[in-house]
Parts: C-alpha cells; structure tokens; sequence
C-alpha cells in the first residue's frame, strides 16, 4: 500500500473512531447518521458506509448494542424498574427496547434480570462474558 494510499485509511479510521467514540460517550443522547457524520467530517451517506465497512455493522446497530450493554448493567447491579432502565439508556420506548433487548441478548430484560448474578469474576472476564454479540 503507498503512502498516500495508507494515510488516506488511517484518516478515514480516525474519523470513524471519532464518531463511534462520541457513540460510546454519549450512548444515551439522540444520536442520529447526520449527527454522527458531522462528528466524522463526512457526509451521511459515506458516513454510514464507512462506519459498516470499518465495524461491520450500521451506526445504528453499534448504537443499539451500546445502549443494551449499559441496560443489562443496571438489570444486573439495580433495582430500578425496567421502564426507567429503558429510559435512562436512550431508548424511546419500552417496547422498542424490549424487542431490541430480546433480539440482541437473546431474552427479555425481565427475564435476563431474573438469571443475571453478579458474578464475583475480574471485570475483564466479566465484560467479555457478558458482551451481547451483533
């Protein structure tokens, strides 16, 4: 690969690293592809091709699963009723979030609550157990 060639993808990384950064910070805001592509310096629809080819998977996906990550967080280590969990991780419905919960973690947010324990593992092992897939 060239020189000119090599630096064109580590700019185009880093400009997707920005953006699914700013995803992993502020998960629970009201990201959206234009939003998203501002923060990348590209335009959406190169934003959102890009990002799929860099991660493979869409913005929205990478959102989702974030926000079901930090959900099955707090069904683990909290009380908090589910409603506001769905909530407080950006999601505008509970219905949205179950259905998405269900299709990424595989069980509802009720019953993954219900077989979740805090296990008693270094957290590294924990995050890489408990890591939903895509």
């Amino acid at each position: 690969m060239s020189g000119v060639n090599r630096a064109a993808v580590e700019d185009t990384n880093r400009r997707m690293l920005r953006a699914r950064d700013a995803m992993d910070r502020a998960y629970a805001e009201p990201l959206d592809v234009p939003a998203l592509a501002r923060i990348a310096h590209v335009s959406e629809a190169h934003f959102s091709r890009t990002f799929r080819a860099t991660f493979g998977e869409t913005p929205h996906r990478y959102l989702q699963r974030r926000r079901v990550e930090r959900a099955m967080f707090l069904l683990r280590e909290t009380g908090r009723a589910v409603t506001d969990i769905c909530f407080e991780v950006g999601f505008g419905s509970p219905g949205t979030f179950s259905r998405t919960f269900r299709d990424i973690v595989g069980m509802s947010p009720r019953d993954y609550r219900k077989q979740a324990v805090a296990q008693h593992v270094p957290t590294c092992f924990a995050m890489a157990w408990i890591r939903p897939g895509s």
